[in-house]
């Protein structure tokens, strides 16, 4: 043990990082965003939803949540960008997002599956195609 007492509450901040706020406590303890457990990709873009009613009121949110609508509001973002932007963890951002959808002030387009995506070779035939041109 050191020879310096550690003042109280010294547990939550780190000399380096700052005062720390754990995950669960940004989502109030939640690990699923909403009831309907929407499943976010990384690569779905989150875009402002300004037509939603209520869209303009954002007092009742959270910090975080205001953050990501910020970062939202500049261009759309994959919830991937998100977390690396607000400098979240992925978990804590999907659950956030999730709060802001249910709410209307965000929309998120979800990526084609693979299985959607046309075949290879009828890629190559149109880049063939292209070339022939």
């Amino acid at each position: 043990m050191s020879g310096t007492a550690e003042p109280t509450g010294s547990q939550w901040y780190d000399a380096d990082a700052g005062p720390l706020v754990r995950p669960y406590a940004m989502t109030g303890g939640r690990t699923e965003p909403g009831p309907g457990h929407v499943r976010f990709d990384l690569i779905a873009l989150v875009v402002v939803d300004d037509d939603a009613p209520g869209s303009d009121d954002v007092s009742l949110l959270g910090p975080e949540h205001r953050t990501l609508l910020a970062l939202c509001r500049c261009e759309t973002q994959s919830v991937a960008e998100l977390a690396a932007d607000a400098d979240l963890p992925v978990g804590v951002v999907r659950v956030l997002l999730g709060d802001l959808l249910a709410a209307g002030h965000v929309k998120v387009s979800r990526p084609v599956p693979p299985a959607q995506l046309p075949e290879e070779r009828i890629l190559r035939e149109v880049i063939e195609g292209l070339r022939a041109l």
